[in-house]
């Protein structure tokens, strides 16, 4: 489904704060995997995770997604197999538009807009039956403003309207870091589950050792760039939770 190869990002080259983020990563994601990566800070994961996004294109090496080469596509141009959940609740939604707005406007994401976003009733059932399924109690405040719901409100329902469109690959960029725990274990479980009923492709970036375990049917470390742990099936079946800390002590 995803297939990086001989992948290498610099940045500042040639100067004194040059950083190499990744250096030389090939790495196959299969149709339906849902790969956990982790990582120390400035060990590359964020930006391995840009480069699929196609938010930073590589110096060197080629992606290739469903069979496209995407390595020198925009990230906007990638939107046809891919939605990404942000770290920051506050980025993927509009703050001054209802949570219904919002959700019309996630189900035209590949899709040319008109002068009408058109709403009806069988939408506004569909968006509040989506909603129930968070047990949030929101499906009954639709028409209120994304920007005065709470952060883990508001990245429960960007994770919903991530498949509200056309969508293969979910990348989830460290969606739970701004959360509190209550809200975190919510976005978490919605997540699987998305994943599991919609059959994505899934790549989650996380600092949570808790989640890299409970989650996931892959888990690569990454250091300086390089991969360093890969498990996937029954190793990452089998790893225990103190296996991780190991891999950070």
């Amino acid at each position: 489904m995803i297939a990086i190869n001989d992948i290498h990002k610099v940045f500042n080259k040639g100067k004194a704060n040059q950083v190499n983020a990744v250096n030389g990563i090939s790495i196959n994601i299969k149709s339906e995997e849902f790969l956990v990566i982790v990582g120390s800070n400035g060990s590359g994961k964020t930006t391995l995770l840009n480069l699929v996004a196609g938010s930073v294109f590589p110096d060197k090496g080629t992606i290739v997604i469903d069979d496209n080469d995407v390595t020198k596509l925009a990230d906007h141009r990638r939107s046809q197999w891919i939605a990404r959940v942000f770290q920051n609740p506050m980025s993927g939604t509009a703050s001054d538009l209802s949570i219904l707005d919002n959700f019309r406007l996630a189900a035209l994401r590949t899709k040319s807009k008109g002068l009408s976003i058109g709403i009806n009733d069988q939408f506004k059932q569909q968006v509040k039956d989506k909603i129930a399924t968070l047990g949030m109690g929101l499906e009954n405040k639709i028409e209120q403003p994304m920007g005065t719901l709470s952060g883990g409100q508001r990245q429960a329902l960007t994770l919903l309207m991530s498949v509200m469109d056309t969508c293969k690959v979910l990348l989830l960029d460290e969606p739970t870091a701004a959360l509190d725990p209550r809200s975190a274990e919510v976005v978490m479980r919605t997540a699987d589950k998305l994943i599991s009923d919609f059959k994505l492709t899934a790549v989650l970036i996380t600092h949570n050792l808790k989640d890299a375990f409970t989650y996931g049917t892959r888990i690569i470390q990454m250091g300086e760039g390089l991969i360093i742990n890969d498990l996937d099936g029954e190793k990452k079946a089998t790893l225990k939770q103190n296996d991780l800390f190991e891999w950070f002590g």
